[in-house]
């Protein structure tokens, strides 16, 4: 073998391969994953690190929470960039491991004196949710209050404000971006209970139906032990105020 043909082969070895392009899906849920936020959110951030250490690209799809989970069940989409687990979910989902955690919060409106103290407090209320977000099987499954659902956290609030429901429930950290953003006037008209329905971590997940669900579980659980021993983790993690 020539010269000229071996170094022609060295040179196509350290070309670096063309990472490959994953799917994903979720609806803005600022600061953790929305279109308008700089690396588009800190969730999306983490993940896209994540996974540019294992070769591959990340594009974000934008749409509403239902449609994501639906396509990634249905291998529309390969992963959700922030799911919380649930019994049900996982009957569909792989998920990874966790990389970031919601502290769950009730919201009520000014001046209101509820306090939650487990779901024996919720009897009787109309309690406001999105419809595909996981709650957690205890609160989804509690015979002793309603559920009405409503598209997306902000609809809820409203709600709220209007007396058509009498709490609802988000992150408070999530809450309060989204008000900023899209409805600053109601920031004034709420508060948030000081004990948490739970603290839910945040995982990637991808569906059972996806024929590389494992692989992309993988690639990610493997990324992201990467980025947290190399201080990458911790960079975004400041830099977003966390």
């Amino acid at each position: 073998m020539s010269r000229l043909i071996i170094l022609a082969m060295v040179l196509l070895l350290s070309l670096p391969t063309t990472a490959e392009k994953i799917i994903a899906a979720g609806d803005p849920w600022p600061p953790f994953s929305d279109p308008d936020l700089p690396n588009q959110g800190i969730s999306i951030e983490i993940t896209r690190a994540a996974y540019k250490t294992q070769n591959y690209e990340v594009e974000m799809k934008f749409v509403p929470w239902a449609r994501a989970i639906d396509g990634v069940k249905e291998a529309d989409y390969d992963v959700l960039l922030a799911a919380w687990h649930t019994k049900e979910r996982a009957k569909f989902l792989l998920y990874s491991d966790s990389y970031l955690e919601n502290k769950i919060k009730f919201i009520k409106r000014k001046g209101d004196s509820f306090e939650f103290n487990g779901l024996d407090s919720l009897s009787g209320k109309n309690v406001g949710v999105v419809r595909g977000y996981g709650y957690g099987d205890e609160f989804s499954n509690a015979p002793n209050f309603s559920r009405p659902e409503g598209k997306n956290v902000i609809t809820s609030i409203k709600k709220l404000v209007a007396k058509r429901i009498d709490l609802t429930l988000e992150d408070e950290i999530v809450a309060r971006a989204m008000l900023k953003k899209q409805a600053p006037e109601l920031l004034y008209k709420i508060e948030f209970t000081k004990n948490a329905l739970s603290n839910n971590s945040v995982h990637v997940a991808s569906g059972l139906k996806n024929s590389r669900h494992k692989e992309f579980i993988d690639a990610f659980n493997k990324g992201f032990k990467e980025i947290k021993s190399n201080g990458t983790l911790d960079a975004i993690l400041k830099k977003h105020g966390i």
